[in-house]
């Protein structure tokens, strides 16, 4: 079989079973419950300061006092919030001066605040009404920020969507980590192809065992994950030793500084993709 293909193959399947298996809609009602919330308990609070008593509403709203730090940090972030929606070009000015990266995070602040307070759903609104200029910093800051959004009035459908791109995750970083293999095997007669299909079959192997305690924690309703790893880990380990013809003593040193590059690589990429899905979803 080709490596590439069975790999790619049996990605997809995993990831699509993790997709139709896993409930992520719950993650959706959730966000909308607690939506809905927040607006019960600002109508419960006017409801209170209209019908209650002014010691009816302190015996309700005491045991708030005993955090005062949550009570503070809550007016900070409405008064900011106010300020911004009451003159966001000033905000906007203000903000114009930092440097590339801060000014990228206040941006997407601001531009949050009103598509969450005031429903805006696309960059022109704000451009016309607060006079904001249309580049492509201010576009791409504004994508990110309505993507933000919905990704927390939506979280079910932005894991499922992330999940759907992970096997692309995974051909990303797997030609790099090749490399890796390479240098620490150089002396080796295997050039960087034979280490790559290297970490294609034994990726695969992963997946197959993967798929497999999947398949068997669906059925008996149990969680087999832990020990179907430490499964991959010994194989990992015996496929280097045989492959590669040395010693446990240098496999093992090997071994270890591989699997690190491996996590290391697999974050990284995980991440890359996990913010690109935040601009694109």
């Amino acid at each position: 079989t080709n490596p590439f293909r069975f790999l790619l193959s049996l990605s997809i399947v995993y990831f699509l079973m993790l997709s139709i298996g896993g409930d992520f809609s719950a993650l959706d009602s959730f966000a909308a419950d607690d939506e809905t919330g927040e607006m019960k308990l600002e109508e419960g609070i006017l409801d209170l300061e209209i019908k209650n008593t002014d010691d009816q509403i302190g015996e309700i709203i005491s045991p708030l006092d005993s955090i005062p730090e949550l009570s503070e940090i809550t007016q900070q972030v409405k008064k900011k919030d106010s300020l911004m929606l009451a003159n966001p070009k000033a905000h906007y000015d203000e903000i114009s001066r930092q440097g590339i990266l801060s000014r990228f995070f206040d941006k997407r602040e601001l531009f949050g605040t009103l598509i969450d307070k005031k429903g805006v759903t696309r960059f022109t609104e704000i451009s016309e009404k607060h006079n904001i200029p249309i580049t492509t910093e201010n576009k791409t800051t504004f994508n990110a920020s309505k993507s933000i959004s919905k990704a927390k009035k939506r979280p079910g459908e932005f894991i499922s969507s992330l999940i759907s791109k992970v096997p692309f995750a995974i051909f990303f970083f797997l030609p790099i980590f090749a490399l890796f293999i390479w240098l620490v095997y150089i002396r080796k007669k295997y050039n960087y192809t034979d280490h790559l299909i290297f970490s294609f079959h034994t990726t695969s192997v992963l997946f197959i065992l993967l798929i497999i305690s999947y398949l068997i924690d669906s059925i008996f309703d149990i969680s087999s994950n832990g020990f179907f790893l430490l499964l991959f880990l010994i194989y990992l380990f015996m496929a280097m030793k045989r492959f590669y013809a040395q010693g446990i003593f240098k496999t093992s040193i090997k071994y270890v500084f591989l699997n690190l590059v491996f996590f290391i690589l697999a974050t990284f990429s995980t991440l890359l993709f996990f913010l690109g899905n935040i601009f694109t979803f």
